[in-house]
Parts: structure tokens; C-alpha cells; sequence
């Protein structure tokens, strides 16, 4: 009997099945590579690169609340050298499919890490994180700006002319429809929805946020609904397809996401707690690849 066909087709480049890894949730790819065949999922986002390496916030950095987590990462990472030394070769001698998570500070830094990328094998696209609610510098954060977004999706693009260029977005935003417009506009092949949603908590005890910085990043079940709002949004405005992301427990959370519009998902908070997840997700679709049909039934 012939093997389902689950692949789906973003831009130039087709991946074997609609479920991912979501950028943060497994490094570089690499770290959980004993309890997760990354080969037999659609792809691994990993981590979100800089041009120079970053020390990221200060501890603590996670905070488990009932419904999910908060984060507080700000974008640590070992940069865009050591990255292509030492990280991505890995990857790809392990045949996982990746993309490649990117953030800069200013256009010429995205346009130096595109060109940069662009010449390598070992992956198979690009996710921009321009929409990172942890760190305290705002041009890290222009998310928000449907202009800009639409400036650096281009600038990327450009370069990435053979690559599948996401656009990951913010749900902190009051219309993340123009967002989404902006960036298929500047040539995106697909909308990455949703990123962190901004919340805090605090210590009773001392009376002050549990993060440095204040708030965080707040992912897992509890945004569920918002994550499927934000992606019905962005479904509607936009004819790229849409990844969407945000509270994914259950293959049921997920066939969800396909309802609302989504062309394929991405696996995030609860992988921690529930690391077979994406392998059944993956299954489960492999069985019923009606599941992966837009809107009503």
C-alpha cells in the first residue's frame, strides 16, 4: 500500500508532513535529538540567530504558571559564526529538514545574515523573528510596524530567492491581518502565527515580577483560543499559507488549527512535558489526511 502524501508545499520547498518544532523549544535541534526522531517530523525551527552571538537575560529565564510558561530567553544564542561552524552541519548530517530562525537589529544586519545563509545547504528555509517580546532593545522588536516588515521580509527574500522565507508575527498587536499583508506583500512564502503572547507574574514574597526585565513571553494550552483567533485572522487576510502556532497539546489542538486555516503547525511549550506529541500528531494526520483540509468539514 502506498505511504499517505501529508507533504505541504511553502514557497519553493515541500516538506514531508505539516508538523514542526517551534524555534526555542529544542535549541539548535540537536539537544533532544535521543527522544525525538527531528528526520520523521516536517522540520525543526531552531533557535533564532543573531549576527553576533548574545548573553541573553539574566536568570531565571523560565517560569512555569498552571496553564503554560513565561519566558524570558532574550534571544542567547551563539550567533550566526558558530552557528554555521558548528551547529548546522550537525543537522544535516542527522537529515532533519530546518529552518532557520533570524533575528538583527537593523535592515544591513538582516541583509548580511541572509546573504551569509543563503550560499549553505543544510536547510531548508528561513523563519524571521521580528517580534521578540524579551529584550530591551526595539529594533528587535519591529514587529509591530507593518512597513518595516514588509521592507525585510523583501531584503531577505531576495536572497532567499530558493528557500522558504516565514514571517513569524506578534498577537500583540490590534490588527495582526496588516501585519500579515506586510509581510506577504514583501514577498514571504508563509505567515508563522503566532509568537509569545506578553504576559508577567510575581514573586509574593518580594513583591516584584519574577523576571528582570519585568514581563515575558507567556506560550503553552492557556493561549490556546488566541493563538486560534489570531490565525483565523491572518487566514483570511492573506492567500500564503499560514503556520500556526500556539497551545498545541493534543492532535485534536491541532487538527484546530487547520480548521481556523492553517496549513501546517508548529509544536512548542508542551513538547517539554510531552515529547512524543509531534510523532503523533504526525500519525494521526498520516491516517486521516482529510484532517488537514481548511475550514468546516
Amino acid at each position: 500500500m502506498a505511504k499517505t502524501d501529508i507533504s505541504v508545499r511553502i514557497g519553493p520547498v515541500t516538506f514531508k508532513n505539516p508538523v514542526f518544532l517551534a524555534s526555542g523549544i529544542c535549541g539548535y535541534g540537536e539537544e533532544y535529538s535521543s527522544i525525538v526522531d527531528a528526520g520523521a517530523l516536517g522540520g525543526v525551527v531552531t533557535k533564532t540567530i543573531t549576527l553576533r552571538p548574545r548573553a541573553g537575560n539574566p536568570p531565571p529565564r523560565i517560569h512555569e504558571v498552571p496553564t503554560g510558561a513565561l519566558n524570558s530567553i532574550g534571544l542567547e544564542n551563539v550567533g550566526l559564526d558558530a552557528y554555521i561552524t558548528d551547529k548546522l552541519p550537525r543537522l544535516r548530517d542527522r537529515r532533519v529538514d530546518v529552518i532557520v530562525s533570524i533575528a538583527a537589529e537593523c535592515e544591513e544586519e538582516f541583509a548580511e545574515v541572509a546573504e551569509r545563509l543563503s550560499g549553505l545547504d543544510g536547510f531548508k528555509g528561513v523563519e524571521l523573528n521580528l517580534s521578540c517580546p524579551n529584550v530591551n532593545e526595539e529594533a528587535l522588536d519591529h514587529g509591530r510596524n507593518p512597513s518595516f516588515v514588509e521592507k525585510i521580509t523583501r531584503i531577505v527574500k531576495d536572497r532567499m530567492k530558493d528557500r522558504a522565507v516565514l514571517v513569524k508575527i506578534t498577537p500583540n498587536v490590534t490588527d495582526i491581518g496588516t501585519v500579515a499583508k506586510a509581510a506577504e506583500a514583501g514577498g514571504a512564502d508563509g505567515i508563522s502565527a503566532i509568537n509569545t503572547v506578553l504576559g508577567v507574574d510575581f514573586d509574593l514574597g518580594t513583591g516584584r515580577p519574577v523576571f528582570f526585565r519585568g514581563s515575558g513571553g507567556y506560550s503553552g494550552p492557556g493561549v490556546l483560543p488566541i493563538a486560534l483567533q489570531k490565525v483565523w485572522e491572518v487566514a483570511k487576510a492573506v492567500s500564503i499559507p499560514v503556520v500556526g502556532i500556539g497551545g498545541i497539546a493534543s492532535v485534536d489542538d491541532a487538527r484546530k488549527f487547520f480548521v481556523a486555516g492553517a496549513s501546517a503547525v508548529q509544536v512548542g511549550t508542551s513538547f517539554w512535558q510531552d515529547p512524543e506529541l509531534p510523532a503523533r500528531i504526525v500519525s494521526a494526520f498520516d491516517t486521516h489526511p482529510e484532517w488537514m483540509r481548511k475550514g468546516p468539514y
